[in-house]
């Protein structure tokens, strides 16, 4: 997200693998910063390869094409933004409100510049309007992450159908919020933290 957050795990420094033969992993941090900056189309290999002052042999020894590449970054995404989040928020407390608290405050951290920053989930969100595959995978990222805020509220001691609606309200709102943060009209972590409060009340 914002969503939960791109790569705030364990996230090597830029241009870790390049003083030797580049890995896998800096070719789809690569195409996630032409993403952001350039959307979809930007994802070429010639491109990315120019960025990273290499030759595109270096690409072809990872992936066969540019779609392999695209459905790589697709599955990285899908792990390191929600996978490795949610074992992070769930290994940081012990009660539900806390981890609510920490997915809260992990989600509006700083997004690190090897994914190409604060807009790289808005671009995939934008990806997936006009390719398949992309929005396959956000589909089952957005039904992953609302089926663990769901549970968390649940855990709570939120009731029924209100577990749905307080997880789909404080997911809204955190994707909502970085478009409003990257235009200074709020203060994310502030703002959500408010939000959360609220529905924690509701018990």
């Amino acid at each position: 997200m914002v969503g939960f957050g791109l790569a705030r795990v364990n996230t090597p420094p830029y241009g870790a693998g390049m003083k030797n033969k580049l890995s896998s992993s800096d070719w789809i941090q690569a195409g996630f910063r032409a993403l952001t900056a350039g959307g979809p189309q930007a994802i070429k290999v010639e491109a990315i390869a120019r960025g990273l002052k290499v030759s595109k042999g270096s690409f072809y020894w990872h992936f066969k094409d540019v779609p392999a590449l695209k459905s790589a970054m697709l599955e990285h995404w899908a792990k390191v933004a929600t996978d490795d989040v949610v074992h992070s928020v769930e290994a940081g407390a012990t009660s539900p409100a806390e981890q609510l608290r920490n997915l809260v405050e992990f989600s509006t951290n700083a997004l690190p510049d090897p994914y190409g920053g604060a807009g790289t989930e808005a671009a995939i969100r934008d990806w997936a309007r006009y390719d398949v595959d992309a929005g396959e995978a956000l589909k089952s990222v957005d039904l992953r992450r609302l089926q663990f805020v769901r549970k968390l509220f649940k855990e709570h001691g939120v009731r029924g159908v209100e577990c749905t609606s307080h997880a789909n309200i404080l997911y809204g709102a955190l994707i909502g919020i970085e478009a409003l943060s990257q235009h200074g009209f709020s203060e994310g972590q502030s703002d959500l933290t408010k939000l959360l409060e609220l529905l924690l009340r509701d018990v």
